[in-house]
């Protein structure tokens, strides 16, 4: 039987609802899921259904109740709640609470010419001195301007000042309360294109400069403090607080510890998001990385810098299914093993170009350095490195910008059971890396902050305790020439094709 006090973290994402269910220790005692359909139209245009997502949430809620129920728990024990949810998806809705159309998901690239027009305009660099993010499809703003441009509906409630704008935070927020809180927080403020990271608020001028003006926004708070209160639409007899709210890639920062500067995490899947927390003051970056709030509570705001790599855990997964050069991703640590090196071989995996730094998305995908002697298990091996290359260069760019140097690499996802691609990591970045081994990162790090805001957890030193003993902490190994050496041909060699 579970006893205690406890926290409902809820932790909205792009495919599906996770709901888990944390104790005083950090915990998980009780799991509900429900996968969530995204339509992906033609044109690039990805959208999902608004009421969709919240009876998504209210089905993955119920489930994690009734695990925790099956368990012993009483659910008057559930103390408060905190929501972590897919960055830069939006909803547009009137007055009554209807949507005026399908959510805008961040994957959607229909504004591609929005970007293009501002950047024509001269826009780019104001966007980025005042929100620290580039002029890219990826974030709201611009789907926001297509969205008025484009819907008769959408531009006749803008201008009668009857649109209310929201990420998928403030959109669930406004439902679970009956339409009564229209918030949101500093980490998704952060991603629209609308947010001043200086003043902490929606930015005016830009708000005029993309025809925005009579847009409802939220009010923005803390990332841990309180939101309001709900009932789940009658899952709960008692109405539960809600005192946290935060993007799902911060939450997993906040989750692996990333609480101060030079702590960054790295989630390595298909692809890689990189975040560094820079401390408490915002710093641009000249390499391609975009500046963000980290996390935030009503006494305290840290910033991070973001770098995005496109391919990783895609590159292994291409050798598998297009190659056959292997039947199982397992495989590729021991084939990485049975050669010394990667005998000069290098794969650049610019499948759909390269992120950051280098942002070149026209880039194209190559094996270089191909001798006779060269075998199967070299270019796996080269594909693995490229993994661990990708993320020095993303650090190194980082540390150049701000002067703040890498303490250690906090990582999440799939490729983290490779341990060659650990190892390497380590030995390249001459850091510790740590692994949480937990995979519902972002949801611990929801309840985390909701758990400081009503003192089930007392506070970060108290944080910093939970995850120790918990994490696998793989240290550099002092003779590591070789690697370095590797890393110096691999910088030879994205440069030699640029």
């Amino acid at each position: 039987m579970v006893k205690g006090s406890f926290v409902l973290a809820i932790d909205q994402g792009t495919s599906s609802t996770k709901t888990l269910v944390f104790d005083e220790n950090g915990v998980a005692v009780a799991r509900g899921s429900e996968p969530l359909r995204t339509h992906y139209l033609d044109g690039g245009y990805v959208e999902q259904d608004p009421g969709g997502i919240y009876e998504n949430v209210l089905v993955s809620v119920g489930k994690c109740l009734d695990d925790f129920r099956s368990k012993g728990g009483q659910v008057n024990d559930i103390k408060t709640c905190g929501i972590t949810n897919q960055r830069e998806t939006f909803v547009l809705w009137d007055e009554n609470g209807n949507p005026l159309h399908d959510a805008v998901v961040w994957q959607c690239k229909r504004s591609t010419g929005i970007c293009d027009r501002l950047k024509l305009y001269g826009l780019e660099s104001l966007v980025k001195e005042k929100t620290g993010l580039l002029v890219d499809p990826y974030f709201s703003g611009t789907k926001v301007i297509w969205l008025n441009e484009n819907k008769k509906e959408v531009r006749t409630k803008i201008a009668d000042g009857k649109a209310y704008f929201g990420t998928v935070d403030t959109w669930l927020l406004y439902k679970l309360t009956n339409g009564k809180s229209y918030l949101t927080d500093h980490t998704n403020a952060s991603r629209t294109l609308f947010f001043n990271l200086e003043t902490l608020s929606w930015d005016v001028e830009l708000l005029e400069k993309f025809g925005l003006s009579k847009l409802n926004l939220p009010d923005i708070q803390a990332s841990s403090s309180y939101f309001g209160v709900t009932d789940f639409n009658g899952l709960l007899e008692n109405k539960l607080g809600i005192t946290a709210m935060v993007g799902d890639s911060h939450a997993a920062a906040f989750g692996e510890g990333c609480f101060s500067t030079g702590i960054a995490k790295a989630t390595m899947g298909t692809g890689s998001s990189i975040l560094m927390n820079i401390g408490t003051e915002p710093k641009l970056s000249d390499q391609g990385m975009v500046t963000t709030i980290g996390w935030s509570t009503e006494t305290h705001v840290e910033y991070a810098l973001e770098g995005v790599i496109v391919t990783c855990g895609a590159t292994i997964e291409w050798m598998k299914n297009r190659l056959n050069l292997f039947e199982s991703s397992n495989e590729t640590e021991e084939m990485a093993n049975a050669v010394p090196d990667s005998n000069g071989v290098y794969v650049i995996p610019a499948f759909s170009g390269l992120g950051a730094p280098h942002w070149d998305m026209n880039r194209k995908a190559s094996i270089t350095g191909l001798t006779f002697d060269c075998n199967k298990n070299h270019i796996v091996r080269a594909a693995l490195e490229s993994i661990p290359y990708q993320i020095k260069d993303v650090i190194t760019a980082m540390e150049s910008d701000t002067g703040i140097l890498l303490e250690k690499l906090m990582i999440d996802g799939g490729l983290t059971s490779n341990q060659f691609v650990v190892h390497f990591l380590s030995d390249l970045l001459e850091k510790d890396v740590v692994n949480l081994g937990f995979p519902e990162v972002s949801a611990l790090g929801a309840a985390y902050l909701a758990g400081l805001k009503t003192g089930i957890y007392s506070s970060i030193d108290y944080l910093k305790t939970l995850n120790k003993g918990k994490v696998i902490t793989v240290r550099p190994n002092a003779v590591n020439e070789k690697v370095k050496a590797g890393y110096t041909g691999w910088q030879l060699a994205i440069d030699t094709n640029l």
